[in-house]
Parts: C-alpha cells; sequence; structure tokens
C-alpha cells in the first residue's frame, strides 16, 4: 500500500463525514451492515485485533491492518480503528490495497 495515497484518502474520507470512529460505532457500522471497510491501526492490541477481526469475518467486511502509527497521523483522530462506511472511499482503500497485496485486502 502506498502510504501517502493511503494517508490522502483516510483524510478525504473523514472530511466528507464517511469515517466512523471508537470502538462502539465501529462496531454498530461494521454489525449494521454500513461498513465498506476497516482500518486497523497495527499497534492495536492483540484484544483489539481479535473483537474487529471477529466483527469484520461475521459481516464479511474487509479489514485493513495499517502501519502503526498512520491512522492517528492520517485523521488527527486518537484511537486504533476507523469503519469507513460503503461507497467510493471504502472501495479505493481496498483496490489500494489489493493492487499492493496481490489481489488481497
Amino acid at each position: 500500500m502506498d502510504e501517502r495515497r493511503m494517508k490522502g484518502l483516510m483524510g478525504l474520507c473523514v472530511r466528507a463525514g464517511q469515517a466512523v470512529f471508537g470502538e462502539e460505532g465501529c462496531r454498530k457500522e461494521i454489525t449494521g451492515g454500513r461498513s465498506g471497510a476497516v482500518l486497523l491501526d497495527g499497534g492495536a492490541s492483540d484484544g483489539t485485533r481479535k473483537r474487529y477481526t471477529d466483527w469484520c469475518a461475521t459481516a464479511e467486511v474487509p479489514l485493513i491492518l495499517l502501519p502503526e502509527g498512520l491512522l492517528e497521523e492520517a485523521t488527527g483522530k486518537p484511537g486504533r480503528a476507523m469503519a469507513v462506511l460503503k461507497g467510493s472511499f471504502a472501495d479505493r482503500m481496498i483496490r489500494e490495497c489489493e493492487t499492493e497485496n496481490g489481489g488481497k485486502a
């Protein structure tokens, strides 16, 4: 993944109101079927990773693991995860990761 491009997409996503932060808010978007992708900071604890992995697997939402600190640096929001609402931002982020990871987000 091109970190510079992902940072730009994340910043635009936040400014467009297409991002949700906080564990409870993210969980609601994921389980409610409104999330198109979830970005998880690489510094998240094992327990946090497991919760998000389980929620995303159940809801069939792509989970994208970011380098540690990139989420806060790009968005200015503290926290470990960001749910991206369904739409063009989520689609572009998934494509960005698929290109880099050989077809897997």
